[in-house]
């Protein structure tokens, strides 16, 4: 089976040619740059980038596998959750590719894809515990097969990733923030400021990061280097220590539900993805906890791409899910998972 897989979420257009598992082809463009001018992604301005590169992407990726049009089996586009005005570039032109080529068309999930892109790489064996952490979701899952998940945990406000950004915007450092502070609290000492670990010691699956970016705010105007107010932003040593605090707390605020979670459903494989999985102080962490196997995505696989859509594209449709050229985005991940019916209440 030949499948394309289509990507555009949100700041960034994906697309992967994948035949029977093996990935012959992929292709990304980037609007970092353009976003970076706005500190944050620009929904219209996303759509329109999406517009452009679609087609001469695909074209593209075709061409680097050696694959035809008319030797596709399958179209496999991201329909949520994600930005409704990104969304609709990928699924509309994947509904007209697959309507062309009379071939199947199926809708994938963005999270779920995120942690089945482990089976490319060989580290999806069932059952398993995932973690999708990423700018805009932190959710815990269980993962039984191709089409058995089940949702245990989530954020409860902002999602890690959003939080990385928030703070790198604060102090002045540029989008997106999260490589920039991973790589200062690499030189930083993470005893330095007090931050809290939101809900980390609560006996459930919920995580929040709202409170912890507010600590930061706060450290900030204390300290008379929050830009915005006219302080003077930290710089050198305070910046890398802020940073380290920061992304020390955000690991330990993680990391315990996950240790929970697995505990919880008797699982000891593990699997992270999503953008925030590329973090190496998450990696650290998580890699660190007693007696669990944790495999990480690959970091130009943790970003979004194409690979992952057409991976779990292909597993669905061979589990019988169907989607006709009636398919719409559905933007939101609670509504997604209720119409894929793997939602459950978290504990």
């Amino acid at each position: 089976m030949v499948v394309l897989g289509i990507e555009t979420s949100c700041d960034e257009t994906a697309v992967a040619v994948v035949a029977d598992g093996v990935v012959r082809a992929e292709e990304v463009a980037s609007q970092v740059a353009e976003h970076a001018a706005y500190g944050g992604v620009v929904p219209e301005l996303a759509s329109r980038r999406h517009l452009e590169a679609i087609d001469p992407l695909v074209t593209t990726c075709l061409a680097d596998a050696g694959v035809a049009l008319a030797d596709l089996d399958l179209i496999a586009v991201t329909r949520g959750p994600g930005l409704l005005v990104a969304l609709l570039v990928g699924v509309q032109y994947a509904k007209g590719l697959a309507a062309g080529l009379s071939i199947p068309l199926i809708g994938v999930n963005h999270c779920l894809a995120h942690l089945y892109v482990a089976v490319a790489e060989g580290g999806g064996a069932y059952p398993y515990l995932g973690l999708v952490v990423s700018g805009g979701h932190t959710h815990l899952f269980r993962v039984d097969g191709p089409v058995e998940f089940t949702l245990l945990g989530h954020t409860v406000d902002d999602a890690a990733g959003e939080a990385f950004d928030k703070v790198g915007k604060m102090v002045g450092l540029p989008y997106p923030a999260g490589p920039e502070i991973d790589c200062l609290a690499a030189a930083g000492d993470a005893t330095a400021v007090a931050l809290p670990r939101p809900m980390a010691r609560r006996d459930n699956l919920l995580l929040s990061f709202s409170g912890l970016k507010t600590a930061v705010r706060t450290h900030l105007e204390r300290n008379g280097q929050l830009p915005e107010t006219g302080g003077v932003p930290p710089a050198g040593r305070a910046l890398a220590d802020l940073c380290a605090s920061f992304q020390q707390a955000v690991v330990e605020t993680i990391a315990p539900k996950v240790a929970r979670a697995a505990a919880r459903e008797g699982l000891t494989r593990v699997v992270v993805g999503g953008g925030v999985a590329a973090n190496r102080g998450l990696r650290a962490a998580l890699g660190a906890l007693p007696g669990l196997d944790v495999h990480f995505i690959r970091p130009a696989w943790c970003a979004d791409n194409g690979v992952m859509v057409a991976t779990l594209g292909e597993a669905r449709f061979r589990a019988g899910v169907r989607h006709d050229l009636d398919l719409a985005p559905i933007p939101g991940l609670a509504p997604l998972l209720v119409d894929e019916g793997v939602v459950q209440d978290p504990a």
